[in-house]
């Protein structure tokens, strides 16, 4: 996710030498200096937040505390720390960057090819400036929304986790496609069109709901589909998975916590 921010912040005109990576794995770094020429890739946090206006942590949830405090030194005392690590609440956060503006993130994976949907929630030190500065460096890689932390755990849930259902959708329609007798590539040529073209419908002005009535002829082939959608619990499943995510990621919280 890290990659993708810096190759997004790239895309949207942000000066190479305006940013800093810290990479502790050598081959990793040799890959981040091929691929981000002019940005500057360091071993170490420290090395990297020195003078820096916004410290991304782009790590996994358990080594947030460490890299925060093997930077703790150099890092500016009015830097915003943004955080994109899982689950981590801003508690943790706060404890881990003292007396620094805190804002945490939940990305989505669909920021890898900068349509990600993310949701930022303000710490106690962080105000109005420090959320624009979060959207500004999210809104590289996609969509930005401001919640209150508690909503965080429905966003990991919904557009944190959605990714996934929708990859489950698209190979059951797969599937579906080579039972109804169509070529394997053929039916996964059109499922990724299919569901790319829908995406785009979506971002019209019309909900899905009256998107989904608009193609559903009465009596035709969709509404067919539709029935049997409805009545295996289609719609019911999704609503019980998000349900599920949500509380699983409560869950996580609450153990980080401890």
């Amino acid at each position: 996710m890290g990659e993708a921010l810096v190759a997004g912040l790239r895309d949207a005109g942000w000066d190479a030498d305006g940013i800093a990576v810290a990479e502790v794995d050598a081959d990793r770094r040799r890959f981040l200096e091929d691929r981000f020429p002019g940005v500057r890739i360091v071993p170490s946090p420290a090395w990297a937040v020195a003078d820096a206006e916004v410290v991304v942590v782009a790590v996994k949830p358990a080594d947030v505390g460490s890299a925060l405090e093997a930077s703790a030194e150099a890092l500016p005392s009015d830097a915003l720390v943004l955080s994109i690590a899982a689950g981590v609440p801003l508690a943790e956060l706060e404890r881990a960057a003292p007396d620094r503006p805190v804002v945490r993130a939940m990305p989505n994976a669909a920021a890898l090819v900068g349509h990600g949907a993310a949701a930022i929630a303000a710490g106690q030190r962080a105000d109005a400036t420090h959320l624009e500065i979060a959207e500004r460096v999210l809104g590289a890689v996609g969509t930005v929304v401001r919640l209150p932390e508690h909503q965080l755990d429905a966003v990991t849930a919904l557009s944190g986790s959605g990714p996934a259902y929708v990859f489950l959708v698209a190979e059951a329609l797969v599937e579906a496609g080579v039972l109804a007798g169509l070529p394997r590539d053929v039916a996964e040529d059109l499922t990724r069109q299919t569901l790319l073209g829908a995406a785009q419908l979506l971002h019209g002005d019309d909900s899905a709901a009256a998107l989904r009535a608009a193609v559903t002829s009465p009596g035709g082939t969709t509404a067919a589909g539709l029935r049997i959608l409805e009545r295996r619990g289609v719609r019911g499943a999704f609503l019980d998975a998000v349900l599920a995510a949500t509380e699983r990621s409560r869950e996580l919280g609450d153990a980080s916590r401890r």
